[in-house]
């Protein structure tokens, strides 16, 4: 991308982009800057290390969660342009009729706790059913969401149930991670992921269909706070291929990939890079600066920026955002990072652009 020196008419504010209705942050307005190309341009260009003017933030992006997929409805993550739910329509079945139950004090659901459908992986052919994907009506969600095409943001969609996940859903945990290392059901596992993995890809191919996106979300947890659930050998078995196999497609059509893992999962990275994963957006028990370092040139690191007082003055914005950004701007165009800035104050996330701008047009 051709350097464009910054100028302070950049900051300012020319409209607001739409905000889905969602259940995180539901009354936060999104400012439109006057910036020399689109936050979708910039974030592609960090995607393809192809010279981004600015370091992209997660307010650059819009991903949808639209209620076509009842994964959403059931797990209360609901994000697009349709009503916003009540507490009583949250929860319910997913598209594999699994119930979950919403927890209101925690805003998210749970697995209806006792019943898993499955205890054996083996048993899977007979007790799951597959959704109709073609039946879904991807014609109202196209007209539904039809205003986010084109706003200027990288547009994709999330997937909240990954492939460990979903096998959490039908299996309860214990039962899923002994069917990771059981010889007598991992070759089940594999049929079961296998054809998850085709299952996505047609969703996929019915979003593309619909909107005008540039990007994947894929949700799959992998870890706790202290340590993965797996090793990295059982990840790199059991669960790459299939993830890559989503990804393989994705990059085909000319999307990004990021894939959403809670949990201290460092050790796990390398099997992120072999799935051929984009992104990482990386919990603060992970070192973050460390997987810059050693990864940023295969995977694209989430960083979160220094939190700041709602009082500080313009003087500590102005130094922190300079020192955070002095941290990766040396190496920003061969390791670029998304920041993860959703919490910070609209002062401090202005200057965090204005001092990328700066610092990447040196």
């Amino acid at each position: 991308m051709n350097r464009i020196p910054f100028s302070d008419a950049e900051l300012q504010v020319v409209g607001e982009y739409l905000k889905a209705n969602e259940p995180v942050m539901p009354g936060r307005i999104i400012p439109k800057y006057n910036t020399p190309v689109t936050p979708k341009e910039n974030v592609i260009a960090a995607w393809k290390r192809e010279g981004a003017l600015w370091f992209p933030s997660m307010a650059d992006m819009m991903s949808l969660e639209p209620r076509i997929n009842v994964d959403h409805v059931a797990r209360a993550e609901v994000r697009d342009l349709g009503p916003v739910h009540t507490d009583e329509q949250k929860g319910g079945p997913d598209l594999f009729g699994v119930e979950w139950v919403y927890v209101p004090v925690v805003g998210g659901s749970m697995v209806k706790p006792g019943a898993p459908i499955m205890e054996d992986v083996n048993d899977w052919p007979e007790i799951i059913k597959f959704p109709d994907i073609d039946a879904m009506d991807w014609e109202d969600c196209a007209k539904t969401n039809a205003a986010f095409n084109g706003d200027g943001r990288s547009l994709s969609v999330t997937f909240q149930n990954g492939m460990f996940e979903r096998l959490i859903s039908f299996m309860d945990f214990e039962n899923a991670i002994m069917a990771l290392i059981d010889e007598d059901q991992q070759e089940a596992v594999h049929a079961l992921f296998d054809k998850l993995a085709d299952m996505y890809i047609h969703m996929i191919s019915k979003y593309l269909e619909c909107f005008e996106l540039d990007g994947v979300i894929f949700h799959d947890d992998w870890g706790s706070q202290r340590a993965p659930f797996f090793s990295l050998d059982t990840c790199m078995e059991m669960i790459v291929p299939h993830i890559k196999k989503i990804v393989d497609f994705c990059h085909s059509k000319g999307l990004w990939f990021q894939q959403h893992s809670c949990g201290k999962n460092e050790m796990l990275v390398p099997a992120m890079i072999a799935q051929g994963v984009d992104m990482w957006c990386p919990q603060s028990m992970n070192d973050v600066k460390m997987l810059n370092e050693k990864y940023g040139d295969k995977i694209i690191i989430g960083v979160t920026p220094p939190m700041l007082a709602p009082d500080a003055s313009q003087e500590e914005i102005e130094a922190t955002a300079k020192a955070f950004v002095a941290e990766y701007a040396p190496t920003f165009q061969e390791k670029p990072v998304i920041m993860f800035d959703f919490m910070c104050a609209p002062a401090y996330k202005q200057e965090l652009y204005k001092q990328s701008r700066i610092a990447l047009d040196k």
